[in-house]
């Protein structure tokens, strides 16, 4: 290649201009990669600012979400510290967060419970717990006082409360201190460790001068004879979940609402969760010969035969976990209605066995056993040695209830529970006001559409 200075002014020329291009080319490709990385920036400073707002909403909304969980555990937990349980309410705040110590209002609300629970005060005297109980509640006075059948509405006037009254009955005693509790959380059943089975009572903590109590409904099967005399039908699941009662108007119409014990009980309590321990419900006691809950579930019984089906069961089976869900005890009150502290032991055993064939597989394992017309296996003394007992003991039964007209009984056995039980109804309201004085005014109770007597028994 020829020197610069030996190149002709026009070669020259050309190797300026070749020049000059390849530099304008070094040039553009350094302006383009310029440009690649300043748009790169400029997709990446907006990608983090996309990302950030993201994240700030998104954070917004789990603050927010966080704040109505927090309000809402703080109500769950708030409405287990009103029934006396202090330390589930106490768990459920810690449940939802192991830091809650950090956030003012889960550690108020702890505060707040263990303040609570420094003011309980154990309740030991089981001796001295009453136990209440009603059958299926009037509805309409008018009809079941004047149902055709003359012994069947002395019969109503007799043994039976009216709604009004009921309603009244609750106030009184939540006016005066009474907290329900179940029958389990008098006593319950250990096992030592050699297997043997002991019931143990169970301290009962509750603020100083709250005083307990137990409740249990009979007959909880809305039976034939009944239909039309002014009572609640059955019992079925509400729109909003819970337990509730069909009525039939005179009309034929079906409306559901508070027509018996179960669904006015929950109402009083989801307005006055003290009124309650720690959930409990009262007992209800169910018969098998017209079925259950107001289900025709028997397929042995001659009045069930028209009315039978598995649809029935199934629907009583529902109604029935839907309770147990609730909080309440569902119990034997024998298949027929029979007396077992009378009948001869191989008809109460043929009784029994007819009870758990049909019942119990529809209401779920039961212990506990309502007798029937109150007639217990035995008088005061024990059940040691009583055979009647060694069978039901056997059914699984370790909770016995009779009829005492005494304000409390209480019989803590080795390996069960038996309680006495007051009639809160006409009778008694009528003949012996003084003997419910200690938890009800008979005078503000009384339902001034009852007949202006009680017939005698």
């Amino acid at each position: 290649m020829p020197a610069y200075h030996e190149l002709t002014p026009a070669q020259k020329a050309r190797r300026r201009r070749k020049k000059r291009k390849e530099t304008l080319k070094v040039l553009g490709a350094l302006a383009l990669a310029l440009l690649i990385v300043i748009l790169g920036i400029v997709f990446a400073i907006r990608g983090i600012i996309h990302l950030f707002t993201r994240d700030r909403h998104k954070a917004q909304q789990t603050t927010s979400a966080e704040v109505v969980t927090i309000d809402d555990v703080i109500a769950e937990a708030d409405r287990l510290a009103e029934g006396y349980d202090c330390d589930a309410a106490i768990e459920k705040i810690k449940s939802y967060s192991e830091n809650y110590q950090y956030n003012n209002k889960l550690n108020d609300a702890v505060e707040r419970y263990e303040a609570k629970k420094e003011t309980l005060v154990p309740f030991t005297d089981i001796d001295s717990i009453t136990h209440i109980f009603f059958h299926t509640l009037i509805v309409d006075c008018s009809l079941a006082f004047n149902v055709e059948d003359k012994n069947q509405a002395a019969g109503y006037n007799q043994y039976m409360t009216t709604v009004s009254e009921f309603k009244k009955m609750m106030e009184q005693m939540y006016e005066r201190g009474y907290v329900l509790v179940d029958l389990h959380q008098i006593a319950s059943i250990q096992t030592d460790e050699n297997g043997n089975e002991k019931m143990v009572p169970t301290p009962i903590m509750l603020p100083e001068g709250k005083k307990p109590f137990v409740m249990s409904q009979d007959d909880v099967c809305y039976y034939y004879y009944m239909d039309g005399a002014g009572f609640a039908t059955k019992i079925v699941i509400g729109e909003d979940g819970m337990p509730t009662c069909e009525y039939k108007n005179p009309d034929g119409t079906v409306v559901t609402g508070d027509y018996d014990l179960v669904p006015i009980l929950e109402h009083f309590i989801d307005e006055h969760p003290d009124f309650s321990y720690r959930g409990a419900r009262a007992a209800l006691a169910f018969t098998g010969y017209d079925g259950v809950l107001g289900y025709r579930t028997s397929p042995s019984s001659d009045s069930c035969t028209n009315d039978y089906s598995e649809e029935e069961v199934e629907k009583a089976k529902a109604v029935a976990e839907r309770l147990k869900e609730c909080g309440w005890t569902l119990a034997s009150h024998s298949w027929g209605h029979q007396r077992y502290g009378a009948i001869e032991y191989e008809k109460m055993v043929e009784d029994a066995d007819k009870w758990e064939k049909e019942v119990e597989p529809i209401i779920g394992e039961c212990d506990t056993i309502i007798y029937a017309n109150g007639n217990d296996i035995a008088g005061v003394e024990d059940y040691d040695g009583n055979p009647k007992y060694e069978y039901l003991k056997g059914l699984g039964f370790r909770y016995f209830c009779n009829v005492d007209s005494s304000r409390y009984w209480v019989q803590l056995g080795g390996d069960y529970l038996r309680q006495g039980r007051r009639n809160f109804d006409g009778y008694r309201m009528y003949y012996n006001p003084e003997m419910l004085e200690d938890c009800i005014d008979v005078s503000e109770v009384w339902d001034k559409e009852r007949p202006a007597e009680v017939p005698p028994i």
